[in-house]
């Protein structure tokens, strides 16, 4: 059950360990929580730590339920599901609110194979907008004059906020960031580790 056991990630038969995989996860959930658009998904993270959490759970039921490792690893896995819940949800709810700009985005991302939607997540939101548009025409258009039952899906589009403040820590010192300023001119920076940025 030590978080230092290597697994296999990804096609290219890479070999990380458990902690790692879960700090890559935790890392995507804050952005994606803290990040008004929806961001790459990381399915290969969430799926390798469901797997780490089925072989936690089989060493969890091979030791006594009096012994108090049994307890803390399963707080551990709670924390860890729950991490994994919020992640997906966070990317549901944003799925739902965005929908029609978040798939006409992943329709050109496709095209260039940089998806950021899984398939599962491009087919929920395929049929979230298919679903909207058929209740749009059902429960309003259906009752209107014939010449204003037309449903335009791209004028109803609610679309993020990609002006609104983002908070970030660096993690490592990285110099000559470029950042748009408010004026729209282009401003170098430095971002220091756990520190201010520097111009």
């Amino acid at each position: 059950m030590e978080s230092t056991e290597e697994l296999q990630f990804s096609d290219d038969e890479e070999e990380v360990t458990a902690e790692t995989v879960l700090k890559t996860l935790q890392s995507a959930w804050q952005n994606e929580r803290l990040s008004p658009e929806i961001l790459p998904h990381q399915n290969d993270m969430v799926e390798c730590m469901l797997g780490q959490i089925q072989h936690m759970e089989r060493n969890i039921n091979k030791l006594s339920k009096t012994d108090l490792r049994t307890s803390i690893h399963k707080m551990e896995i709670s924390r860890i599901k729950f991490i994994i819940c919020n992640y997906l949800k966070t990317r549901l709810n944003k799925i739902e609110k965005y929908c029609i700009p978040i798939l006409n985005q992943e329709r050109q991302r496709i095209e260039t194979d940089t998806n950021y939607l899984t398939p599962s997540e491009y087919k929920y939101a395929q049929e979230y907008v298919l679903n909207m548009e058929n209740h749009m025409k059902n429960v309003v258009l259906n009752k209107m004059p014939g010449n204003m039952q037309v449903f335009e899906m791209n004028k109803m589009a609610e679309h993020p906020n990609l002006q609104t403040h983002v908070f970030l820590k660096a993690n490592e010192t990285i110099n000559g960031v470029v950042l748009e300023d408010l004026t729209g001119e282009d401003e170098e920076i430095d971002l220091e580790v756990n520190g201010c940025p520097n111009s």
